[in-house]
């Protein structure tokens, strides 16, 4: 089993108790630290549950690129 560490994390809630989070996080114990992006929910408790997710490496380019693209498909 893999373990992480969430070195910064962001939420953005939407809808009815969804949210998204943006995240930098480490694999451990290597240390190689990668970008996620996960969808979930609230439980009635308050809790979050996740869906699904993607991740890939720290780098500005692509970064910047991903941050591009999502601007050009949001336009109509």
């Amino acid at each position: 089993m893999v373990e992480y560490e969430s070195i910064k994390s962001e939420f953005i809630d939407y809808g009815v108790n969804k949210f998204i989070e943006v995240s930098r996080k480490k694999v451990l114990p290597d240390e190689a630290e990668f970008i996620n992006i996960s969808k979930g929910y609230y439980t009635h408790e308050g809790e979050r549950r996740y869906q699904g997710g993607i991740g890939f490496p720290v780098d500005e380019e692509l970064v910047k690129t991903l941050v591009e693209k999502l601007g050009e498909v949001s336009k109509q």
